[in-house]
């Protein structure tokens, strides 16, 4: 097993237990990490606990060691479920990296249940250790922005809560950039804990991340684990524009909004890009998204085993620099003002070359002469 540091790029060729630290931290991950919001079936799509434990199980033997839940994931069963096959065995435990969230309200009625006050978050805390009956949480994620609760409270709540042993590391997940800088800048001028990475929807369906959270991360010191790497299944090939009227997806609502010609354009281009290589297209997404500056550990959803191997030979896989950039052209996002108008400032006299995945800006107006200034 290899620790390795994490700079923004790591080899493709990477086992699952060549582990990557995560973010500006001493916490080694696997880089494919198990998404258990399919554990349990209170959802109607997911899991039954037979066949959760059989998935967990077989992503353990591989060397994964990062699991990744929610309070809400199934209604608090994907966390019973860990806490039931791992959490009550300390051995077990101690050998595996769970994260879990707070912020979704899991009591109808009550407008403390959810959120980011510190009353909800203690509250939430509490119950989850309960579920996956554990004395501490190894990565604790806001699900989601609170609009109603300030930054501060959130912040310091976090705090203690590491400072009482009950979580290790904290993160935000679907939060803008500007809260995100806010947040982690207050932390660290307070001596407060520091955010440690973001979980953010990420795909070639979805890169729209790469104009602000990417770079923020990136100069921040965060990690980021993408969820949905394949759009809900959209990026698995099996849907096409033969089936896609007759197709009666299990996530329904999260994936019909991907059920466009563009996304049928970019399924073109990734089955070509996968049959060039001989895997599946879910596997050369996969690779994609890995492959970006940023990525720590991808988030990978299996309902069955076999689901779960498919998605882990994505570890094998290494893109050409050619089939990047077809997938890259196929998918280029529109980012917000201003960037499209930064990087493409000629009239400034800067260009970009390229170093360790970052651009550096290089003048390339005529040699320097004071006179010509005024």
């Amino acid at each position: 097993m290899v620790a390795a540091s994490y700079t923004g790029h790591y080899e493709n060729h990477m086992p699952l237990d060549h582990y990557i630290t995560l973010g500006h931290s001493g916490l080694r991950v696997s880089p494919f990490c198990l998404g258990a919001m399919t554990f349990g079936e209170d959802w109607t799509f997911g899991s039954d606990e037979t066949e959760s434990k059989q998935v967990l199980d077989r992503y353990l033997e591989r060397g994964g060691n990062f699991i990744d839940t929610a309070n809400v994931y199934t209604k608090g069963h994907s966390e019973k479920i860990l806490g039931d096959h791992i959490g009550k065995y300390p051995a077990k435990r101690n050998g595996v990296v769970i994260a879990t969230k707070f912020f979704g309200n899991m009591y109808s009625g009550d407008p403390n249940g959810g959120g980011a006050s510190r009353k909800s978050m203690m509250a939430a805390c509490e119950n989850s250790l309960r579920r996956l009956q554990t004395d501490y949480i190894d990565l604790y994620w806001m699900h989601c922005w609170d609009r109603f609760t300030p930054i501060e409270e959130t912040m310091r709540a976090l705090d203690d809560m590491v400072a009482a042993g009950k979580v290790r590391y904290i993160g935000f997940s679907d939060t803008p950039a500007w809260k995100v800088t806010q947040g982690q800048m207050l932390a660290k001028f307070r001596g407060w804990t520091p955010l440690t990475a973001l979980q953010l929807e990420y795909s070639l369906l979805e890169r729209t991340i790469e104009g602000e959270l990417v770079p923020a991360a990136l100069e921040l010191g965060m990690g980021i684990t993408p969820w949905s790497p394949l759009k809900s299944g959209m990026l698995s090939g099996k849907y096409t524009r033969e089936n896609a009227a007759e197709a009666k997806p299990r996530r329904g609502g999260f994936i019909a909004s991907a059920f466009n010609e563009n996304s049928f354009r970019v399924l073109d281009v990734l089955v070509k890009v996968a049959g060039e290589i001989g895997t599946t297209p879910s596997r050369a997404a996969l690779a994609w998204v890995r492959s970006q500056p940023g990525i720590t550990s991808t988030i990978i959803g299996a309902r069955t085993v076999e689901q779960l191997e498919d998605n882990l030979g994505a570890v094998d896989i290494e893109l050409s620099p050619a089939q990047k950039q077809a997938l890259e052209e196929a998918t280029k996002p529109k980012l917000n003002f201003p960037f499209d108008f930064v990087n493409n400032a000629k009239g400034f006299g800067y260009s970009g070359t390229t170093v360790n995945g970052m651009t550096a800006p290089v003048n390339h107006l005529s040699p320097r002469d004071d006179s010509e200034r005024y």
